[in-house]
């Protein structure tokens, strides 16, 4: 459903001197999947209430000055600076006052002065405003000015301070937040264009799976990670399509990745890219299409597939991640969500990683990357700290539950001294 990428897979790793697909590290496999995949192109319009969320298609330019002429930024009194004494008080007349809303008419003359109104246009010659908690002995025809509270220029806003016709109001690929609502209303825009929400198709593979309601039987266990992915798809504004559980059987395979492929932009599975003896799911993906699998240097999560496949004239990107539920999660937010969202359009920054102290050590073996689940707190300095929930097993999912962070313990890194300064993701707008 995608337009052709540049290159093929194939071509593009081909190209890399010191490429392993046994021993990948995190930051070269990163890098492939954000050249590989390219952004749809399917815009549409939409009310600005139904866009939160929405990735923004075209520039939007501001049509007026935002504001549209120098208000006040203060209940208080406009004045002209050029009366600011050089010393003692000043004592002004009030002459009327400026509403928001509704300004004041007329001209103010040296040593005069108007009420004026957060808000309110200034009158013609003031360009000053002094906050009414500033001043002393007001009255309705008089107010003093203590010397030295103000100068020239105080609490004025500026006519297309905040955006000046003609200029760029947001950029196309951003993601529309409360605050993007706001401006674009202030502007007057009651609709935008927006990319269409982008198709993913997910699925479990697995003879032990059993979906919520079923009977579970000796030896199954619950089908967790299509929560976990419904979860996280749903927070960056997917459309999905939940596939259920898929067996380990060729034939019914195949015809959940056709199917996936006709209907989605991008396909994410869970299990079946690992060694296992039943695991057909490698061999389907290298049928239908240019698929890299991977061993990648980190922990947990070593296992994961990469590409695109094609059936019937449709293509998708394909993400195949471990079966491990935290597994799952970890390759999902530090491989597929940044391509899910350049597939949006979306010009969204990398994941912010922010400096703690650990509190206890950390067994880490240099050489590979490390997501540990932490508890991120504020120390008695004020500092940030963290320290891990416990057993770090990449099947243990109620680790997740009690963590507020990740710890990111890079590749070149060794054991962590208790005290020693690692970085933490934090789940906070994440998860």
């Amino acid at each position: 459903m995608n337009s052709p990428t540049p290159a093929s897979l194939q071509e593009l790793v081909s190209c890399l001197s010191d490429y392993d697909p046994q021993a990948l590290p995190v930051a070269q496999a990163q890098k492939i999947i954000q050249e590989f995949v390219t952004p749809i192109h399917a815009v549409e319009k939409l009310a600005l209430r139904q866009a939160l969320g929405r990735v923004l298609a075209e520039d939007i330019i501001s049509g007026i000055n935002v504001p549209a002429h120098d208000n006040s930024a203060m209940d208080g009194y406009a004045l002209r600076s050029s009366c600011l004494p050089a010393s003692g008080n000043l004592i002004l007349k009030i002459i009327g006052t400026a509403y928001a809303g509704r300004a004041f008419a007329g001209t103010v003359a040296a040593g005069e002065c108007v009420r004026i109104m957060t808000g309110a246009v200034m009158p013609e010659h003031c360009d000053t405003v002094i906050p009414q908690e500033f001043t002393i002995d007001a009255n309705e025809l008089q107010v003093t000015i203590p010397f030295g509270k103000i100068k020239a220029g105080d609490n004025r806003r500026f006519k297309g301070e905040d955006l000046a016709l003609g200029k760029i109001a947001l950029s196309k690929g951003k993601i529309l937040r409360p605050a993007e609502l706001g401006l674009l209303a202030s502007l007057g825009v009651a609709e935008v264009p927006v990319q269409r929400r982008l198709r993913v198709a997910f699925f479990s593979t697995g003879d032990e799976l059993r979906s919520l309601g079923e009977h579970l039987d000796e030896g199954c266990v619950y089908d967790s990670n299509r929560y976990t992915l419904y979860g996280m798809l749903q927070r960056l504004g997917c459309e999905m399509l939940d596939m259920g559980v898929i067996k380990d059987d060729p034939v019914s395979l195949k015809a959940a990745f056709q199917s996936a492929c006709e209907n989605a932009d991008a396909i994410i599975t869970s299990g079946g890219v690992s060694v296992g003896a039943a695991d057909y799911t490698k061999q389907i993906m290298s049928e239908l299409g240019d698929v890299a699998f991977w061993t990648i240097g980190m922990r947990p999560g070593r296992p994961m597939a990469f590409g695109k496949i094609h059936a019937n004239g449709s293509s998708a990107y394909l993400f195949g991640l471990p079966g491990n539920p935290v597994a799952v999660m970890v390759t999902f937010y530090f491989f597929a969500r940044n391509a899910l969202l350049h597939m949006m359009g979306a010009t969204s920054p990398a994941l912010t990683l922010v400096p703690a102290k650990s509190l206890a050590p950390i067994r880490k073996r240099a050489g590979r990357t490390e997501y540990q689940r932490g508890i991120l707190s504020i120390a008695s300095d004020g500092g940030l700290q963290v320290a891990i929930t416990g057993s770090q097993g990449s099947g243990i999912l109620r680790s997740m539950t009690e963590a507020n962070c990740m710890v990111v313990l890079h590749d070149e890194q060794g054991n962590v001294a208790a005290g020693d300064q690692v970085e933490v993701l934090m789940f906070e707008g994440l998860l």
